[in-house]
């Protein structure tokens, strides 16, 4: 089977989107791989010298199969920027990879990716691969399947991305008609604020609406029992991101092997995930997130 584009989203962190490059170019499939690169326009004076410091850079990559730059002549901003490339990119190709400027791939991810992609092609069920999974602190199976999608190096199919539905509202209700905004909280933690936050301008998130997309039409994800990618935009260099130390991991030493498992979702991976996000550490995050929105919300109409 061909091996699946790459599409990288970058903006104003050149420091970000070459250790995002480097790590990527240690894959040993990277030289067989289109790389396709969304460049998005500055949003205002102060972030022109990054942005151009990025274009600069980006321009000068090499050892990928082919490497395609798309420079944005005006800002999308991150969601626009993504739901516009991956369509693109799919419609062309029919899957893609998906990475932003902030994440650090295992030497093993590509493999993990192309592998996964061509393994699960034709099963409906399946609506994308994730390649980062939380720090739990027990052990995982090697592979196994969560209800919804994510958004932390990921790729999909066109079938799958034709199931995004980008109207928030109409995401929420679904969800509220249904009785299933507890679930979709994984017991704790605030995604259904997240969805009402872009429903109310609060926020642009693209992956909240990808997420409810996929749950909603009980679709599947398969993560790795061990990360394949480390996030490094926690910093306060991102746009919707922090400063947190909440979803540090550490990346896999070894290939991940994908095999024959139960095309279901996995309730025992489940219930380690929910354990995660109901520990101490982020039920601080969850409430500093709601804070943020709640304080935003009374900004906007006060």
């Amino acid at each position: 089977m061909p091996l699946s584009p790459i599409t990288l989203f970058v903006y104003n962190r050149p420091e970000h989107t070459k250790r995002t490059v480097e790590a990527l170019l240690k894959n040993e499939l990277a030289s067989q791989c289109e790389l396709f690169i969304f460049s998005d326009a500055p949003k205002n004076e102060q972030a022109k010298k990054d942005v151009q410091k990025v274009r600069e850079y980006i321009k000068t990559i090499s050892g990928f199969k082919t490497v395609t730059v798309i420079e944005r002549e005006n800002n999308f901003g991150l969601a626009k920027s993504i739901i516009t490339g991956v369509t693109d990119i799919v419609n062309k190709h029919g899957k893609v990879i998906v990475l932003e400027d902030d994440l650090i791939a295992s030497p093993y991810f590509l493999k993990y990716m192309n592998g996964a992609l061509d393994f699960y092609e034709h099963e409906e069920k399946v609506i994308s691969i994730h390649g980062y999974i939380y720090p739990v602190s027990e052990e995982m199976p090697e592979t196994f399947f969560i209800k919804g999608a994510d958004c932390w190096g990921w790729a999909t199919w066109k079938r799958g991305w034709d199931l995004f539905e980008a109207d928030g509202q109409k995401l929420l209700d679904e969800l509220k008609a249904k009785n299933l905004t507890k679930s979709f909280d994984l017991g704790g933690y605030p995604y259904t604020q997240m969805l009402q936050a872009q429903i109310n301008g609060l926020n642009s998130s693209w992956a909240i609406r990808w997420y409810a997309s996929a749950f909603l039409r009980d679709k599947l994800t398969l993560y790795p029992g061990k990360s394949l990618i480390s996030n490094l935009g926690f910093d306060d260099s991102g746009t919707h991101t922090g400063s947190t130390n909440a979803f540090k991991t550490a990346l896999t030493e070894k290939p991940i092997t994908i095999g024959q498992i139960p095309i279901s979702e996995n309730l025992s991976a489940l219930n380690l995930i929910k354990k995660y996000f109901n520990s101490p550490k982020m039920r601080l995050l969850s409430l500093s997130i709601k804070l943020k929105y709640y304080f935003k919300l009374l900004k906007k109409y006060v």
